[in-house]
């Protein structure tokens, strides 16, 4: 159907329930979203142990029966999960329909042993939770068109065609709704004016600066090249988690735009950074390192873009993390398909710009999307290089788990496709409490106190979010 005024967070609103999901995706600062999906009613929620323990809530008459082996960890649980899902993928692009969900860098403990948790787990949560979404809208602002898809459940049904024409009326009577539904209040734009929360953060500045000096140690006695250090910062907060994602669309809009929504945790995010993506064959990772904030004016602005490609330390960094993206790509990819296909290119945000490449490769034959996984998680540009070593280093300097953060938030398809993001510019709301987490590429040449700047820089935008919604 042609699309109306009705705008994505709206029909999200309008229909929202305990569970669901908003995807968006930006080709690049400041152009417009290509495809929203909305989900307001997964027909199956997956909830992934440290183990590969597997709790299903929902509609499981849509898996097919299990084998008697248990997955070893959470991934190849995921890989069993989307091999019993029964469904036939509709010709749409990109996110017709498939699993929507997180993977948190807790994960990293499972499938890479040598790292060991600094601390304790809470073993009844779960490192990986997913939604089958059977039935979504399907927004594609470029061709102005809205599609609504329904998996019709065709399991022991003997009228066929009674169960297609029940599913055809499903869906006109919504796309009926939909038209009805009046155009969205946006309000004013966002202000300038919101407060910053009152929050806390994991580590002071003088033990982030800390943690800094010690990475630096181990970078000058070669044990790694480059790490990443990061801390929590956390607020009280009472208000709507949706509010945080609608302020963060308007005021930090970026590649990866998601609000992820369950009983007990919503999460609401605007990552400038994918993990990788796989579909049509090829694998396609984009690494981001090296950071400036956003100047006052274009001339400030283009100052800082000139300082940001002129810093050795920078430029070091990022071809570092160009190389290991290389490294992940090539290990699931046809010999010698990999090619660099943009390099230090600057991409700008509402409150920092970075530097960024693309890297890509044509998906062996005996790999599938969950290999890809495995061998690009967690990326290069949250954890260091080499990537095992800088990992273990950073459970003692950063003392705590991580959860989400620098984990992986996106699709996986029912045709084998995968888009998932890095999840940082991510706030987690739990228990009346919103958190996210910021970090800062750590190397030889760096300075503690601009890290810690960097971090601010990083987290201004969520912060800002949560003020503004707290307002709401």
């Amino acid at each position: 159907m042609p699309l109306s005024d009705v705008a994505p967070a709206a029909l999200y609103r309008h229909f929202r329930s305990a569970r669901g999901f908003i995807l968006e995706s930006l080709e690049g600062s400041g152009k417009t979203a290509r495809y929203s999906c909305i989900c307001t009613e997964p027909r199956l929620t997956v909830a992934i142990g440290a183990g590969g323990e597997v709790t299903l809530e929902g509609d499981t008459r849509c898996l097919a029966p299990r084998g008697e082996a248990g997955a070893a960890d959470p991934v190849e649980a995921l890989r069993d999960i989307m091999r019993r899902i029964s469904i036939v993928p509709p010709d749409i692009p990109r996110f017709a329909g498939g699993m929507a969900g997180y993977v948190a860098y807790d994960t990293v403990y499972a499938i890479c042993p040598s790292v060991r948790p600094a601390v304790p787990g809470d073993p009844g949560m779960p490192v990986a939770r997913f939604m089958l979404a059977a039935d979504c809208i399907v927004i594609d602002h470029r061709e102005r068109t809205l599609t609504v898809v329904r998996g019709v459940d065709t399991a022991g049904v003997q009228d066929l065609r009674g169960a297609y024409e029940q599913g055809r009326a499903a869906i006109f009577a919504l796309a009926e709704r939909i038209r009805a539904l009046p155009p969205e209040d946006t309000g004013s734009p966002a202000g300038k004016g919101c407060p910053d929360p009152a929050c806390t953060s994991s580590l002071s500045r003088t033990e982030f600066c800390e943690g800094v000096l010690r990475l630096k140690e181990h970078i000058l006695a070669g044990d790694i090249f480059q790490a990443v250090l990061s801390r929590r910062i956390a607020c009280p907060f009472a208000g709507d988690p949706f509010a945080i994602y609608r302020a963060l669309r308007r005021r930090n809009p970026s590649p990866y735009m998601y609000f992820l929504e369950f009983p007990d945790l919503a999460v609401a995010g605007s990552s400038p950074e994918m993990l990788v993506r796989v579909e049509n064959g090829r694998v396609m990772t984009v690494p981001i390192a090296g950071t400036r904030p956003r100047g006052s004016g274009p001339a400030e602005d283009a100052r800082l873009e000139q300082e940001l490609l002129a810093d050795a330390k920078e430029r070091a960094e990022h071809v570092m993390l160009v190389d290991l993206a290389r490294n992940d790509i090539g290990a699931v990819s046809r010999y010698g398909s990999v090619t660099v296909d943009a390099f230090m290119e600057i991409e700008k945000f509402s409150h920092v710009q970075h530097i960024v490449s693309a890297v890509s490769g044509e998906l062996s034959e005996r790999k599938d999307c969950f290999d890809v996984l495995a061998s690009c998680f967690p990326a290069g540009t949250v954890s260091g290089a080499p990537k095992i070593r800088a990992m273990q280093l950073i459970e003692h300097v950063e003392g705590r788990r991580r959860g989400l953060y620098a984990g992986a938030i996106g699709h996986i398809g029912f045709a084998g496709s995968l888009d998932l993001a890095i999840a940082i510019r991510t706030v987690e709301v739990r228990e009346s409490v919103a958190s996210f987490q910021v970090g800062a590429g750590i190397v030889a040449g760096s300075d503690p106190e601009s890290e810690w700047i960097e971090t601010e820089d990083k987290g201004h935008a969520m912060r800002q979010a949560i003020g503004e919604a707290v307002q709401a």
